[in-house]
């Protein structure tokens, strides 16, 4: 497993316990699931960027979701796209083919049947928006 596969597989683990326990500390999953690896530095990016910016990145998925809010959304793939979309948005070394792809395989391992389908139709749509406005 890549570097970066493991951090954002455990961002999402991450994600998923501080969405479901508020008050949870990203810090003490990542002590636990990442001690001081390369992988610990992209994880801790990636959850402290999506962290410090949700409402926005909220606000975008709402935006390329139809009949879709956040709230309404399962918790894996609501965290799935918090992290797609912060890569998208945030991390411009990142291919946007590259974030799809792993956006779905998360969706694949983690998520329910439709998940995979969901998740690529929504990052999709806000790739074209951010390329049309970038």
């Amino acid at each position: 497993m890549s570097v970066r596969r493991k951090a954002r597989e455990t961002a999402l683990q991450i994600l998923y316990r501080i969405d479901i326990s508020p008050g949870s500390s990203a810090e003490d999953g990542l002590d636990e699931l990442l001690p001081g690896t390369e992988a610990r530095r992209y994880c801790e990016t990636l959850v402290e960027g999506i962290t410090s910016r949700l409402p926005e990145i909220d606000a975008t998925i709402d935006r390329h979701s139809a009949n879709w809010k956040v709230g309404r959304m399962g918790v894996i793939d609501r965290n799935i796209l918090r992290i797609a979309v912060y890569e998208l948005i945030y991390s411009k070394d990142v291919p946007y083919k590259v974030v799809i792809d792993e956006a779905v395989e998360l969706a694949k391992r983690y998520g329910s049947e439709e998940s995979g389908a969901f998740i690529n139709g929504i990052i999709d749509n806000v790739r074209k928006s951010e390329r049309e406005a970038g």
